[in-house]
Order: C-alpha cells, then structure tokens, then sequence
C-alpha cells in the first residue's frame, strides 16, 4: 500500500536523500516501498537547531534520514547527557526517545523528540517567568 502524502503550494519534503519542492499547486504524491519522509514542518537544520533540545531533534532527524544511528549515535548521546545535566526532570522523555532509536523505530524517536522540544520551551519559559507553550 502506497503512502499518500499531499503537498501544499511550495512546500518542501525530504524523501530519503532527496529533498523535492512542489510547484505552484497542491499535489498528491504516492510513496511505495519504505524510505525516510519529512514534511517540511518537521525539519529542522543546523540554523534553526538553537536550544540543546532542537539539537538533539536534529541528531535524531539525521539517523531517521540516514536510516542508521551510526554517524550521530555519539553526539546524540553527548547532547543527551548534557541536557539531562541541565534538566535532569526530563528523563522520562528521553527515556521513551532511547527506547525508539534502541528498538529501530526512528520516525517514532523523531516523535519523542518534539516532546522534549516542548517541554524545554515549557521550562524556559517558566524559568523567565512568561507564559509557556500550551
């Protein structure tokens, strides 16, 4: 079964390696067979990677692109033991994003990660008072 994903005027997805820019009007696009996919909401790039948990996020969404831990398994782990340094409060997050990458669900891991996303901007903003995201 082909997956069916819909593309708005613009917009960009990464299919594998690749990443493929739609024209000028919505389209439909049928992926059969299994390769990595990200809608461009869902990507973030090393610019855009500003808090330590959009770089874990980025770490997570190579291995997920590359299909294979390898190359970031160590950085990932590195900015993991940072954070939890830091927020020791998140463990349970990072916790269900380790038993995805170990279990080789990375789309699931990516997930996770926005989890964690989340709930640093929750602590940032009650560390400076503002209202958090919601």
């Amino acid at each position: 079964m082909a997956l069916k994903v819909e593309l708005k005027p613009h917009e960009r997805i990464i299919l594998g390696q690749v990443v493929v820019r739609n024209g000028d009007t919505r389209a439909k696009l049928f992926v059969e067979g299994r390769v990595p996919i990200l809608r461009e909401k869902d990507i973030l790039t090393a610019e855009t990677a500003d808090t330590p948990a959009k770089r874990i996020y980025l770490a997570v969404q190579l291995m997920y692109l590359a299909e294979d831990i390898g190359e970031q398994h160590k950085v990932y782990f590195q900015l993991v033991h940072d954070f939890l340094g830091a927020a020791p409060s998140a463990l349970p997050i990072v916790d269900a994003i380790n038993n995805q990458i170990l279990s080789g669900e990375l789309y699931k891991a990516l997930k996770e990660t926005r989890r964690l996303v989340a709930y640093e901007a929750e602590l940032l903003a009650h560390a400076t008072g503002s209202p958090g995201l919601r």
